[in-house]
C-alpha cells in the first residue's frame, strides 16, 4: 500500500503532510467537577453544587484545559493604606479569586490569606517600605498586578 498525492506522486514516511501539534490532546486521569453555586446565594464555595465535567478518561485539548484556569482580576482593594510595620487585614474584591495563592506586596508575600469567594479574598500585608506598593495576586492562571495598590504610611515621628 501506498500513499498518494491528489497529483499522483508518491508520499514517503519523511515527506508526511503533518505538522507537530501546538494543542497536544491530555488524558484526564481523575474525575473533573466544576462548581457552581446554588441559585444567586453569596457565591461562597460551601453554598455549591459540583457537576461532572470530565470523567477519567477523557481526551481533552491542552487549550481547552487551560481556558479553565482563567486569570483572576482585581477590582478593589480596601483599605488602600495602612502602617509600614504591617498587619493590616486587607480585601481585594474582583473576579476568578478563587485560585489565588498567594498574594504579594512590593514582592513581600502577604499572611494570614482566606479566599472567601470567587469574588473575595482577605490577607494581612506584611511590613514594608513607607510608599506605594504594587499588590500581585498568584493563581494557576498566572500573576496580575495592581500598580500602587497598597500604600504603606510611614510612622508617626514622635
Amino acid at each position: 500500500m501506498g500513499l498518494y498525492r491528489q497529483d499522483g506522486t508518491r508520499i514517503t514516511k519523511a515527506a508526511f503532510p503533518a505538522a507537530a501539534l501546538e494543542d497536544p490532546p491530555v488524558r484526564v486521569t481523575e474525575d473533573v467537577y466544576v462548581s457552581e453555586p446554588y441559585g444567586r446565594g453569596d457565591g461562597q464555595p460551601e453554598g455549591s453544587k459540583r457537576f461532572l465535567l470530565y470523567q477519567a478518561g477523557t481526551i481533552v485539548l491542552r487549550s481547552v484545559v487551560d481556558r479553565l484556569f482563567t486569570t483572576a482580576a482585581v477590582a478593589s482593594i480596601s483599605p488602600a493604606k495602612g502602617p509600614a510595620a504591617g498587619g493590616t487585614t486587607i480585601t481585594v474584591k474582583g473576579v476568578h479569586l478563587d485560585g489565588v495563592s498567594t498574594v504579594t506586596f512590593g514582592g513581600t508575600a502577604g499572611t494570614d490569606l482566606h479566599v472567601r469567594s470567587a469574588s473575595e479574598l482577605t490577607v494581612k500585608t506584611p511590613p514594608g517600605e513607607a510608599g506605594a506598593a504594587t499588590v500581585e495576586l498568584v493563581d494557576d492562571g498566572g500573576t496580575v498586578s495592581a500598580a500602587n495598590g497598597f500604600t504603606y504610611e510611614a510612622p508617626a515621628e514622635g
